[in-house]
């Protein structure tokens, strides 16, 4: 069962399909949006069945592997494998994916070539998470830009063109430190390599380890996204269509986080002791000052995606917290908001089909003549403010716990932390709430009602909405469903990072408890 080459099928299979698309006789796009969706349910099948078959919850190393020579001249493999930081994200990517597919359902437009892309993402997102090979990463890393960059740019909204053109320079442009970082750690020593294990394992000099980290975090900003990195996100989100959105929220922006945990916390750990306090600070950053600017949108998909950035800062501060209720926090908080972030983004392109405005000052009242919708928007929006009882208090609590626990920050500095981010916590529901006040309750609109035939929701769209409803409140009440799988792995990479702090209490201005110190052998 775990010889079988599973992550690389899982990967290679909707990429394969997605080739067969331009052969299928089809004039309005209903064959080809049933294949696509076929085809993604087949594909999300073989991760949960490799997932419960061949994956071992109490085993920190990876997992499911498949290694091949590929390029032997550049020493480049197709390397793959999971462990407790990727496996999550798979599923997640699975699960998400195939969604946003039946979310796209009233795409009419060049249909065949959306589903291609959709297609071509899916097996490119796994593969971020799965590779196991530093060039074969930035190659994934880059190509998975592609499909995302067209379809904002060929189905997006009036100003599609710029949103496109500057999620591209901005991801594609400080990707290339990844290339840089990882050239630079490939050919350091004795052994040249690209595999992710065998770099871990090398001993880089301080001053090489904290430019390599800065490299790996000015990429990875841009994608989480981190302030002042982000303003490519709501730009984006302003202009894409649902399963666009859902992709986003759901996905792309956890291959930030990710990239954190694997490459700058489990590979450069004692760059990671020194800097890890700058994380906190531009965590708490990104919850203030992200949900502050949602205050002041009014435009409802933007109003959401600076929702977003605020919620990721909670992804920063559990990271650095060097506590194992944090890190773990961190990881079912990127988990929390792909759920909860596809649901609110889906609902965005629900109300936009029927109001089409975006413009919270266009609305007021559609609650009245759309029951389903504000029912859908009240719960997503609860889960989204942190409810508890819902994935996001869970994750959010965790991280709280972790920072204010930690002994690796002085009391004063944890309070300032917890303080602020908190202030953060009680700004959610303030602007959320107030957000779904004008939207569906207050006056009607007569124009809009007038002008516009508000058909409630339909049955494919409260199906999206349950789905993605059923873990956030599986989570949210029985945590363990998803923390038992990174467990393992979150608790060895929490003891790598603890062991690399206290032999660098000198050069930092935030001082490090002393704790016995372990030579660095990187998270394996």
């Amino acid at each position: 069962m775990t010889e079988f080459p599973w992550l690389t099928i899982t990967i290679l299979f909707p990429i394969a399909a997605a080739l067969f698309i331009p052969f299928i006789p089809d004039k309005d796009g209903k064959t080809v949006r049933w294949y696509a969706l076929i085809i993604g349910l087949i594909d999300f099948a073989l991760i949960v069945y490799a997932f419960l078959m061949g994956y071992d919850l109490s085993n920190p190393g990876l997992q499911l592997v498949d290694s091949y020579s590929w390029i032997p001249q550049i020493n480049l493999n197709w390397s793959v494998g999971a462990d407790g930081l990727s496996m999550p994200l798979i599923l997640l990517t699975g699960f998400i994916t195939t969604l946003a597919i039946m979310a796209a359902w009233p795409v009419t437009f060049k249909p065949k070539l959306f589903y291609f892309l959709m297609l071509a993402m899916y097996g490119g997102q796994i593969a971020v998470f799965a590779v196991q090979d530093m060039l074969l990463f930035f190659l994934v890393w880059e190509l998975e830009l592609v499909p995302v960059y067209m379809i904002l740019s060929i189905w997006g909204g009036k100003k599609r063109l710029y949103a496109a053109t500057k999620f591209i320079l901005y991801t594609a442009g400080s990707s290339l430190f990844i290339l840089i970082a990882a050239l630079a750690m490939a050919f350091y020593g004795d052994t040249f390599t690209f595999d992710m294990r065998a770099i871990a394992a090398k001993e880089f000099p301080f001053n090489l380890e904290i430019l390599l980290y800065g490299a790996f975090l000015f990429a990875y900003a841009v994608k989480l996204p981190i302030f002042p990195f982000h303003t490519w996100l709501p730009d984006a989100h302003g202009e894409a269509t649902a399963p666009a959105h859902m992709l986003l929220a759901g996905i792309l922006l956890k291959m930030g986080g990710y990239a954190l945990l694997r490459m700058n916390a489990g590979m450069l750990p004692n760059a990671h002791a020194v800097l890890a306090p700058a994380l906190v600070i531009l965590g708490v950053v990104n919850i203030i000052y992200a949900a502050l600017t949602s205050f002041a949108q009014r435009n409802l998909k933007r109003k959401i995606a600076y929702s977003s950035i605020s919620h990721m800062g909670f992804v920063l501060i559990g990271l650095a917290s060097f506590t194992d209720i944090g890190v773990s926090g961190a990881m079912l908080q990127m988990i929390s908001h792909g759920l909860i972030g596809a649901s609110l983004f889906f609902m965005v392109g629900c109300t936009y089909d029927r109001t089409h405005t975006l413009m919270l000052d266009e609305m007021g009242g559609v609650g009245q003549k759309m029951k389903k919708v504000f029912a859908m928007w009240t719960t997503c929006s609860m889960a989204s403010l942190a409810l508890p009882g819902m994935s996001g208090f869970v994750a959010e609590i965790m991280v709280f716990i972790g920072i204010a626990t930690s002994d690796a920050y002085s009391s004063s500095f944890k309070i300032l932390v917890v303080f602020l981010a908190a202030v953060g916590v009680i700004l959610t529901p303030i602007y959320l709430l107030s957000m779904l006040r004008e939207m569906l309750y207050g006056p009607e609109n007569k124009q809009l009602v007038k002008k516009e035939v508000l058909v409630d929701a339909e049955p494919r769209e409260v199906f999206i909405i349950a789905c993605l409803l059923i873990p956030i409140i599986g989570i949210g009440l029985y945590p363990k469903i998803v923390t038992q799988i990174y467990d393992a792995t979150t608790t060895e990479l929490t003891a790598l990072m603890r062991n690399s702090a206290p032999s660098l209490t000198h050069n930092t201005a935030l001082a490090f408890k002393q704790s016995p110190s372990i030579p660095n052998k990187g998270l394996n």
